[in-house]
């Protein structure tokens, strides 16, 4: 036994760093997929309010023992306002996802997430003060075309969910435009904190009202959705970590593809020509975005300060909540 894992450890140093991160990446997509068929299964009987109460609360319960670990100075914070603004506008976007995933097929839900980041294009320029020229702004254009034929606006049959999907997406965006300027201050530890707190104290009321008790089996499966987002954040942190953001972010695309086939499997899912098509230009704008900004040499979704990538998974994806 000890050879084999000696043998399999040895593999994986083998391994180049981005392959490494690749292989994490895809690992996270392969979690959050199960976890989001988890919540459309719990969606059938539960709200939304209250599922995301649980991932809010055992993603606080999860983050605790690290917190108790670091000691006191990680609970103090001088941007309590910033950190209420970031756990507000985390909570709203779970909301939206978990509706989202709960009202509309897995593979439609996730390929309208992926348009996070033309939305950070736009908040970048506004709030980051970003200079951004004229391809990528005609990348951006083009994906946001491939935004709209998704959501079909003048589609009664899925507008509202995917409008509840698309707002939830533009949430994440703001959150990651939020946790930039809080980690330029802030720890990674206090950042999840303070978001676990206050997400959980802001789905409270909402869950109460709405409340149903949970089945045994129902319980069973709102603690395997806190386990797979968090694993899944944890992996998605490491393949940024150790792999080059512009190396490793497009195979974030194959959460389309987990989601896809899962969806047809549990669900009898089967992705519409809108959703195809959307997501293509959604995912060549985004891959061409990624592109031009490793030319310009810039890492998308980095921290200055200790150039770390900021990872944010808001369950929609993704993405994140969190850093």
């Amino acid at each position: 036994m000890a050879l084999a894992d000696s043998s399999l450890s040895s593999r994986w140093a083998a391994l180049s760093p981005n392959t490494q991160g690749a292989l994490w990446i895809i690992v996270s997509c392969v979690l959050f997929s199960i976890m989001q068929a988890e919540v459309k299964l719990l969606g059938a009987r539960l709200d939304t309010f209250q599922i995301a109460f649980f991932r809010c609360a055992f993603g606080l319960a999860v983050i605790l023992p690290f917190m108790v670990k670091a000691g006191p100075s990680v609970f103090r914070t001088k941007r309590p306002l910033a950190h209420f603004l970031r756990g507000c506008l985390g909570a709203s976007a779970m909301a939206c996802g978990f509706y989202s995933v709960t009202h509309m097929p897995l593979a439609d839900a996730t390929a309208i997430s992926f348009a996070k980041p033309l939305f950070m294009i736009v908040l970048a320029v506004l709030f980051l003060n970003e200079q951004v020229r004229w391809r990528r702004w005609s990348a951006t254009a083009v994906g946001f075309v491939g935004v709209l034929i998704m959501v079909q606006p003048g589609s009664s049959e899925i507008g509202f969910a995917s409008g509840v999907a698309l707002l939830g997406t533009f949430f994440v965006a703001l959150v990651v435009v939020v946790v930039k300027k809080l980690a330029e201050t802030e720890s990674p530890l206090t950042i999840l904190f303070s978001f676990g707190i206050i997400s959980t104290s802001i789905m409270t009321i909402p869950a109460i009202l709405v409340w149903q008790q949970p089945t045994w089996t129902e319980m069973a499966m709102l603690l395997a959705v806190g386990t797979l987002g968090s694993a899944g954040q944890a992996c998605a942190v490491k393949g940024f970590k150790v792999g080059e953001a512009t190396a490793v972010v497009p195979f974030d695309y194959s959460r389309l593809i987990f989601a896809g086939f899962i969806g047809y499997w549990l669900f009898a899912d089967v992705p519409g020509i809108h959703t195809l098509a959307g997501a293509a230009l959604i995912v060549t704008s985004t891959l061409y975005i990624a592109r031009r900004e490793a030319q310009l040499g810039k890492t998308p979704m980095r921290n200055k300060t200790d150039h770390h990538p900021v990872v944010l998974v808001e369950e929609q994806p993704a993405t994140e909540k969190s850093t």
